[in-house]
């Protein structure tokens, strides 16, 4: 690809759009939420999907902005910004979606060795491999740093033992990037970052089965694990720090625009379908028709403030509390989402299997269901109040009477 420098995007837009309208498969365009259901059930990719992955893959295009030696993009923001906009155009999505791609890889490239990212940044660019988070424990939640798990100096190599809960996706992962206790003197300096096999008999994971039918977590189960020595993650005893910013990282997605309501089904569609349009062909329901407005302003307002976010922290490696009010717009605007698509759907939204209820009407009541628990996981709502709070709005720990 020729090297734009970011001063000709319309050049650019011209290559995208192009690239995609020969690349993007037509089956795809006509059921967007392929790919994602097929990843979501642990399924290997196949059909169109996994074309669509190798030809992502093959072109960076699924890390735009990651480094070019390492089979990204390298293009710059403004180019990446053209890019998702000619995607949105056709419905197109980035198939290289997990945890290796939006959480680890960012944080490695601000805190690995050479050695580490040229080991661990290409399987996650070509999406080769998958990635689980060992973060919370039974006794370790919102109060992540008094976790557990121990890693110990085995000589040659770090032996772990312990245990992990919550653990999304552990059961089709290759590998966790966790936090363990080397030093049991400390708090948050006894902390470290190491990367863990999953694939060696030390290693268990128990899935978690929820409300919405699927088991998207795990409990996972460290006995006498292996990690290398090399692949530990900044310092010893350093890990909360890398911790931290790979949690800035994760609730920057939490709070993106999918999760806050973009992509997939159109409200507005759906109501025109469901409730009906009056003889000026506008949605028949006014209060519902503000309520949708208002939505979608929200929406777009989270959107363009992750895309300025996103720039501010660039070169920036200190995690920074704005990522709390983004995971708290984001989720709390997706359950709003969903709320909506229930209402409009009327008794049709109240389905959970059979011939009465079609595909969508049945995706929508789940991901209701699974929305529930998004302003819990990744940080609960009440603690990122907390975060704003005391480290953006100053106010106090206490209430003097």
């Amino acid at each position: 690809m020729a090297d734009f420098g970011g001063s000709d995007l319309d050049t650019f837009r011209t290559e995208a759009r192009t690239w995609l309208e020969a690349n993007y498969p037509q089956s795809l365009r006509e059921d967007p939420e392929a790919g994602t259901r097929m990843i979501a059930g642990g399924v290997k990719p196949t059909g169109d999907y996994l074309v669509w992955k190798q030809r992502m893959a093959e072109k960076g295009w699924g890390t735009p902005t990651w480094p070019k030696k390492y089979g990204a993009g390298g293009l710059t923001g403004a180019e990446a910004r053209v890019l998702a906009d000619e995607m949105d155009r056709i419905g197109a999505y980035n198939p290289m979606i997990g945890m290796g791609l939006s959480m680890f890889g960012p944080t490695l490239l601000e805190y690995g060795t050479e050695e580490q990212k040229q080991r661990h940044i290409p399987p996650i660019v070509k999406g080769e491999l998958r990635w689980c988070q060992g973060y919370s424990e039974p006794g370790a939640g919102s109060d992540l740093a008094s976790l557990m798990t121990k890693c110990e100096d085995a000589g040659d190599h770090w032996k772990i033992n312990g245990q992990k809960i919550w653990t999304s996706g552990a059961q089709y992962a290759d590998w966790c990037f966790c936090l363990v206790r080397t030093d049991t003197t400390k708090k948050h300096e006894g902390i470290s970052f190491v990367l863990i096999n999953m694939h060696q008999p030390g290693v268990e994971t128990r899935p978690i089965k929820l409300i919405a039918g699927s088991s998207p977590f795990c409990e996972t189960f460290f006995t006498d694990a292996r990690a290398e020595k090399d692949d530990m993650v900044g310092p010893l005893n350093g890990g909360w720090s890398v911790g931290k910013r790979l949690l800035q990282h994760e609730r920057s997605g939490q709070g993106g625009s999918r999760m806050a309501g973009s992509g997939g089904i159109s409200i507005p569609d759906m109501a025109k379908k469901y409730v009906g349009v009056d003889d000026q062909g506008r949605l028949a329901d006014s209060d519902l028709r503000t309520r949708i407005s208002q939505h979608q302003i929200n929406a777009k307002a989270h959107a363009l403030t992750v895309l300025r976010a996103m720039d501010e922290a660039k070169g920036n490696v200190n995690p920074s509390a704005t990522t709390s009010v983004m995971k708290n717009s984001g989720t709390w605007i997706g359950q709003n989402r969903s709320e909506l698509l229930l209402e409009i759907m009327g008794h049709q939204g109240l389905g959970w299997a059979g011939e009465d209820f079609d595909k969508d009407e049945l995706e929508t009541v789940r991901a209701w269901l699974s929305g529930k628990a998004t302003t819990i996981y990744g940080g609960s709502q009440e603690v990122q109040s907390n975060i704003v709070s005391k480290r953006i709005l100053g106010l106090p720990d206490t209430t003097q009477g």
